[in-house]
C-alpha cells in the first residue's frame, strides 16, 4: 500500500542485505565495508524519516476521526460515532507499531555506528602494533648491542688519537734526566762558592753629628739648660 503516492524504486539493492552479504563473503575490503556501512546508515535514517511522515499522517487521521465522532455524538448518531472510534483505534494501533519500528531502526543505526567506530579503532590499534613490530625488528637487541660496542670502540680509538696528538715533540726529551743531573751539579757549585767566600761586614750608615750648637729652648728651666749643655758636650766628644 502506497501511503504518500511515491513509487517504490526498483532495481535498488537493499542496504541491509548488502551489508549481510558483504560481511559473509568478505566484501571488497575495508573501503567497501565502510561505504556499505555508511549507505546502510543512510538507508535506515531514510526509513526512520518515512515512518515519521507516516506517523504524522496517521495522527492527522486520528484527530479527524476524533472530531467526527464528537460531531456524530452531537447529532445523536451513536452508531456513526462508534464506527469513527473503531477506525480511530485502528489508526492508533498502527501509530504504536510505527513507534516500535522507529525504535528498532534507531537502535540499528546506533549499533552500526558503534560497530563501525569499533572497527576503525581496531584498525588503528592493529596498525600501531604493526608499526611497533617493524620498529622492533629494525632495532632488535642484538643490533643495539653491536652498535654500542662499535660506539665504544670508536670512542677508545678517538682517545688514543687525541693522546698521541697531545704528546710533546721535543728532541731533547730523552736527555731530560741528564739535564736535571747537570743542573743539580751547577746548583751545588754555587752553594760551595758562597760558603768559601769570607763574610763581609756590612757598614751601617749613621746620621751626621751636628757641628754647631744646639738651638736654645725658649723659656727653658735651669735643669733643661743643664741637660742641653751635657748633650752638647757628648756630641762634641763623638
Amino acid at each position: 500500500m502506497n501511503w504518500f503516492g511515491r513509487k517504490k524504486e526498483t532495481g535498488r539493492p537493499s542496504a541491509v542485505s548488502t551489508t549481510t552479504n558483504n560481511g559473509r563473503t568478505g566484501g571488497g575490503g575495508g573501503a567497501a565495508s565502510r561505504t556499505t556501512t555508511a549507505n546502510t546508515v543512510v538507508s535506515l535514517r531514510e526509513n526512520i524519516a518515512t515512518q515519521e511522515k507516516r506517523e504524522e499522517h496517521l495522527q492527522k487521521k486520528i484527530d479527524q476521526l476524533t472530531a467526527e465522532a464528537k460531531a456524530k455524538m452531537a447529532k445523536k448518531d451513536k452508531k456513526g460515532a462508534l464506527f469513527a472510534l473503531k477506525r480511530k483505534k485502528l489508526y492508533e494501533a498502527e501509530v504504536d507499531k510505527i513507534g516500535n519500528i522507529k525504535m528498532t531502526l534507531e537502535t540499528q543505526v546506533m549499533n552500526l555506528e558503534s560497530a563501525a567506530q569499533n572497527a576503525e579503532t581496531f584498525k588503528a590499534m592493529n596498525a600501531g602494533k604493526s608499526a611497533m613490530t617493524n620498529l622492533r625488528e629494525d632495532t632488535n637487541i642484538e643490533k643495539v648491542d653491536d652498535l654500542m660496542d662499535e660506539i665504544k670502540e670508536e670512542m677508545e680509538l678517538a682517545d688514543e688519537v687525541s693522546n698521541a696528538l697531545a704528546q710533546p715533540v721535543d728532541p731533547l726529551l730523552t736527555d731530560e734526566d741528564d739535564l736535571l743531573a747537570e743542573l743539580q751539579e751547577l746548583e751545588a757549585e754555587d752553594v760551595e762558592e758562597q760558603l768559601l767566600q769570607p763574610a763581609r761586614k756590612e757598614e751601617i750608615s749613621m746620621p751626621a753629628v751636628p757641628s754647631g750648637e744646639l738651638p736654645s729652648i725658649p723659656n727653658a728651666t735651669k735643669a733643661e739648660e743643664e741637660e742641653l749643655k751635657q748633650l752638647e758636650a757628648e756630641l762634641a766628644g763623638l
